[in-house]
């Protein structure tokens, strides 16, 4: 993940919870000892975020190791022909533009038969709908694409559900009770990355259980091979499943740290440690924050829109002191909150690592000559305040004012008069107020450029 690295993931809060599951699941299935030994054997371990408990609005509950490749299940039968027909299908749920030039996220789901289908892009519809609905997804939801793949399971629902002793032959291999913790729910990721693989692209992958169970979980480490920045899961049918997703993305678009601490644990009740490496996390006061024009001081003295204003308050980063958050409660430390500014800001300079707010329409690869048109496409901003990209078009370095806002120019307009090969540019920028940090705001901009001559 993309956070401190003390403690290796293990903290003695999520060993606590652990030990209170476990001690349930021994009373539902009896002794484990054999089938942890097993999963130890199974291969490498990854580690994951635990979402908070259902009842309760932390938004997680510390980290855990896993086995990469699941748990060990049932044998996986054979899909019938008509079944493996419909498996890998991949379908564009939102199409707004080139892999190249858009932020691509996959969407795929476990547990659900070939005749089911039709409810998992009906599952996944919605819960994109949940995830554009907050800030800064509703302003950028132009800057996406999402990819449906279908993965076939040869039996409806998904292990752990109703309880550990359940165990379904699915196609991800999805599964509650994760290290014996009832709400984590972990994938076989190496069958998962065989389905992103049938992607065009994948920069943020999302899987949807076929549950109405809570639950879920982070991979929040970035694929080497495929190029995700993380997995989340989440269990289609529960109404707060699409927020620990988000919460998800604010660790693998964002790079953004936990705002959750643990109190009563005395691993975690001090912070004596270097200055963090996240960007809403730091061991500055206020105070010292602005003195030294550091971390969010930007933003200090604003009204945030989870509430309250941006300061240092103590507590984040899992511990209780000497590690400070920008506000009090945003959805970095509670579910069904906003992301606070600074995280709003963070989120964003995720969005354009991967995502160009201009594409070419007019092939650059050629001179264009007077017959032809120069034609680009900027992706519209969703947000309430109606603000747009700027657009500014440039010959030869100059800027061409006549142009600005246009997105298509024909050569014939640019009145050139001699026989030299000249560079038509245009360039757009996002301006936007919630951006203030300069090394974020240059990323807000891209060109495209064609030669033109008579």
């Amino acid at each position: 993940m993309h956070r401190v690295r003390r403690a290796a993931g293990r903290s003695p809060w999520r060993g606590a919870l652990a030990a209170i599951c476990a001690t349930a699941a021994l009373v539902a299935v009896g002794p484990a000892g054999p089938a942890d030994a097993a999963a130890d054997a199974a291969g490498p371990r990854v580690e994951v975020e635990i979402p908070g408990p259902e009842h309760g609005g932390d938004a997680g509950s510390g980290h855990a190791r896993v086995p990469a490749a699941g748990s060990p299940a049932k044998a996986p039968g054979r899909l019938s022909p008509a079944e493996g027909q419909a498996d890998g299908g991949v379908t564009k749920m939102i199409d707004n533009g080139s892999t190249a030039d858009r932020l691509d996220v996959v969407v795929m789901g476990d547990g659900y038969t070939a005749a089911e289908l039709g409810r998992f892009h009906t599952d996944a519809e919605q819960k994109w709908a949940e995830v554009t609905a907050v800030e800064p997804y509703t302003t950028y939801r132009n800057l996406f694409n999402v990819w449906t793949v279908d993965a076939v399971s040869r039996e409806s629902g998904v292990s752990g559900d109703p309880d550990p002793a359940t165990v379904r032959d699915t196609a991800l291999g999805a599964y509650f009770w994760c290290e014996s913790i009832e709400r984590l729910l972990c994938i076989d990721q190496p069958k998962v990355d065989a389905y992103v693989a049938k992607a065009p692209a994948a920069d943020l992958v999302i899987v949807l259980a076929n549950s109405a169970k809570y639950g879920g979980a982070g991979y929040n480490e970035p694929s080497a091979t495929l190029g995700y920045e993380g997995i989340s899961t989440a269990s289609a049918g529960h109404p707060k499943s699409g927020q620990v997703a988000i919460h998800e993305t604010g660790h693998s678009l964002g790079k953004l740290a936990d705002e959750y601490f643990y109190p009563g644990v005395p691993e975690y009740e001090k912070y004596t440690g270097p200055e963090a490496a996240e960007s809403n996390s730091s061991v500055l006061s206020a105070d010292r924050m602005a003195a030294r024009r550091a971390k969010w001081y930007r933003w200090l003295g604003e009204e945030s829109p989870d509430g309250g204003t941006v300061g240092a308050y103590e507590g984040g980063n899992y511990f209780v002191t000497g590690l400070h958050r920008p506000t009090d409660n945003s959805l970095m430390r509670v579910l069904g909150k906003p992301f606070n500014l600074p995280g709003v800001e963070s989120m964003i300079g995720g969005f354009y690592q991967h995502a160009r707010i201009v594409t070419p329409l007019t092939p650059t690869d050629r001179t264009l000559r007077l017959r032809h048109t120069a034609k680009a496409s900027v992706p519209r901003l969703a947000g309430a305040d109606g603000r747009q990209p700027v657009v500014r078009w440039y010959l030869d370095g100059r800027e061409l004012k006549r142009f600005q806002g246009r997105t298509e120019v024909p050569v014939a307009e640019l009145w050139l008069f001699d026989l030299r090969t000249h560079r038509l540019s245009v360039t757009a920028e996002d301006r936007t107020p919630s951006v203030r940090d300069p090394k974020i705001a240059r990323t807000l901009r891209s060109t495209a450029e064609w030669n033109v001559r008579l």
